[in-house]
């Protein structure tokens, strides 16, 4: 295929970038100079070598915004020269990602966390500061280099408001400012040359409440036991889980992970033995794992936490699941939001591969396997799994109609297994101590220990890893109870796509079956907590904006639907006639059972949940007033 591009050039720092990536042209058909003796009768290439490259695509968007700040018409015909990708399809894909820019911005962006849990803690105070000290949302006011944006979730509820701070240059830099104590925080880090700030141990401990405590499995090298050093993580019980596996062998692997029932934790709770087992059995190769770490559900953060504090468990059960299933090939989908979790994974992994624990033969065994680490761009979409195999090939991230399920075709068309951070790093504990004993924690459909991302009016917020079966009040009570010993008003259990309950579900049961029986969902383990002070009715808002924003645009009762239950939430705060909200509510209601029925992926299925629980369980909109 010959990608002849008319328009803008890439200008010199934008070339460099892309080159850095992907090596200098070697020829006039991939980007260089066209010499007319040797590329001017034939081409090597055509078909295969486009799909062959296809998927670099969203890292050379990355290395160009990361050089200079945004990915002009020239940076992108650039590219697309060098992966033989048409221009409008390359568009496509460069406008679908919110993190990407495609017009001039401020070498230096604040990107401001105006989601539900920051919103609690003062988020909109400090974009007022933001305002006035910068300017308005998105400008750059007196040629200054600096503006700041809203965002979404970024991932940091525990220690909100959080703020995202990005400089472009050689080198970029990327830092997370949480708590933001105000505009002089964001200045210090503007300021800071380094190119990541990474957590401390300090700081990670701080995140863990229980951090020390007996009895944690996932979390208990968290914050005690440095995530930079591989000598510090085989001392602290590091690769036995990989030396047992050698033991068992694939099929041994798959059989201790079905025993142990292990469910999915990233909201759909599948069993993971069956995946695994459905891939192995494929015939079709190669077969490829896909760790999820694309957690953008609002008021989530466990994943970042565990790629942060202790990455090298990841980087070994995504190793054990390669050995199970018969691939030798994996990738680490992480947030483009989690610069820390990027690092730490990135630094894991290397050293891994420098001590024989990746590669074409690992650990001396005869299997192989290796991975890749890639970035996301600002898509919670991205976190369908048939959303994040689009994107790892270089396309919009939008949902596939199933099936074909990802154990039949899933990235790149071939076999797949695909699962999240917390799932993968109970593997570990499964192996070691074996399923019969790792199971007889937690219920007997409910195995094992859950982490919960509590958050919100709580006096100790941070990440808790209990066993299934706790009680809801009792999660509460570990968190110190609502802080300032004011009363509760609402729980948001599972996330913006989960649902709301009130103070009479504090004896709830937290396990699948009980959840599901009572019409609730775990989803990733999101515990915010609400106290008589807040307004539903705006965080309602926030969360039918947030869908309304991260909706892929696929399908109609999602484009749509997201759109109207958001204008039907202002009217209803708006409008205090009973009549009127009568009729809303019911529309809402109908509108809601619309995208549950029709839309073609989860998001759109669960828009409305959290909308129609509080509705239902704490009347909001009900009462007298729009609160």
């Amino acid at each position: 295929m010959d990608i002849h591009v008319v328009g803008p050039e890439a200008n010199a720092d934008e070339r460099a970038a892309v080159d850095a990536l992907l090596g200098a042209p070697s020829t006039g058909w991939d980007g260089g100079d066209r010499d007319i003796a040797r590329d001017g009768r034939s081409s090597r290439g055509g078909r295969p070598a486009a799909i062959a490259q296809r998927h670099l695509l969203l890292p050379a968007f990355h290395a160009v915004q990361d050089r200079v700040g945004w990915v002009s018409r020239g940076a992108m015909n650039y590219i697309c020269q060098r992966l033989i990708v048409p221009p409008a399809e390359a568009w496509g894909v460069l406008t679908f990602y919110h993190l990407f820019a495609t017009g001039p911005r401020a070498a230096a962006v604040v990107h401001v966390c105006d989601d539900i849990a920051c919103r609690a803690r003062g988020a909109e105070s400090l974009c007022a500061s933001l305002a006035e000290a910068l300017g308005p949302e998105g400008t750059a006011p007196d040629g200054r280099g600096t503006t700041w944006m809203r965002s979404p979730c970024l991932g940091q509820c525990e220690r909100a408001p959080a703020a995202l701070v990005v400089r472009a240059g050689a080198p970029a830099s990327r830092a997370v400012v949480a708590p933001v104590s105000g505009t002089d925080a964001l200045t210090r880090a503007l300021e800071a040359s380094s190119g990541h700030l990474t957590e401390s141990l300090a700081e990670l401990r701080a995140i863990v409440p229980q951090a020390g405590q007996p009895g944690l499995t996932l979390l208990r090298r968290v914050g005690l036991v440095d995530p930079a050093s591989l000598e510090a993580y085989r001392a602290a019980g590091g690769y036995t889980a990989l030396a047992r596996a050698l033991e068992l062998g694939p099929a041994g692997i798959i059989a201790e992970v079905t025993a142990a029932k292990l469910m999915g934790r990233g909201g759909a709770a599948f069993p993971t033995g069956v995946k695994w087992a459905a891939v192995a059995a494929e015939p079709a190769e190669p077969h490829y794992v896909v760790c999820n770490a694309d957690e953008s559900e609002p008021g989530t953060f466990k994943d970042r936490v565990l790629m942060a504090g202790d990455p090298f468990a990841i980087i070994e059960a995504m190793t054990i699941c390669g050995i199970a299933t018969r691939s030798t090939r994996g990738f680490l989908y992480v947030r483009g939001e989690y610069p820390d979790a990027e690092v730490r994974i990135a630094q894991a992994a290397a050293a891994a591969r420098a001590a024989g624990l990746l590669g074409d033969d690992v650990c001396g065994s005869g299997y192989a396997f290796d991975l890749e680490i890639r970035r996301g761009a600002g898509a919670y979409i991205c976190g369908e799994e048939t959303a994040l195999f689009n994107s790892l090939e270089g396309k919009r991230g939008e949902p596939r109609s199933k099936p074909p399920f990802p154990s039949q075709a899933g990235v790149f068309g071939k076999p797949t297994v695909v699962n999240n951070v917390e799932t993968l790093a109970n593997v570990l504990p499964i192996l070691t101590e074996g399923a019969a004993a790792w199971a007889a924690t937690g219920t007997a459909s409910s195995t094992g220990t859950r982490l919960f991302c509590v958050s919100g009016h709580v006096t100790r917020p941070g990440l808790y890893e209990l066993p299934f079966g706790v009680t809801l009040g009792e999660v509460l009570t570990r968190a110190g109870g609502v802080a300032g010993g004011r009363d509760l008003q609402a729980i948001l259990l599972g996330g913006a796509a989960g649902m709301f309950v009130g103070p009479e579900s504090l004896d709830l049961r937290l396990t699948f079956e009980d959840t599901r029986a009572a019409g609730l969902t775990l989803g990733s383990g999101v515990v915010m907590v609400f106290d008589d002070t807040t307004d539903l009715a705006d965080v309602l808002g926030r969360i039918a904006q947030f869908f309304e924003d991260e909706s892929c645009g696929q399908c109609v009762p999602c484009r749509v639907g997201t759109v109207r239950q958001r204008e039907l939430l202002a009217q209803l705060r708006a409008d205090a006639g009973v009549t009127a909200r009568a009729e809303r509510l019911a529309i809402l209601a109908e509108l809601g059972q619309a995208m549950r029925d029709a839309s073609i992926c989860g998001l759109g299925q669960t828009a409305s949940s959290a909308v129609e629980s509080a509705v239902a369980r704490l009347q909001v909109f009900r009462s007298g007033s729009a609160l």
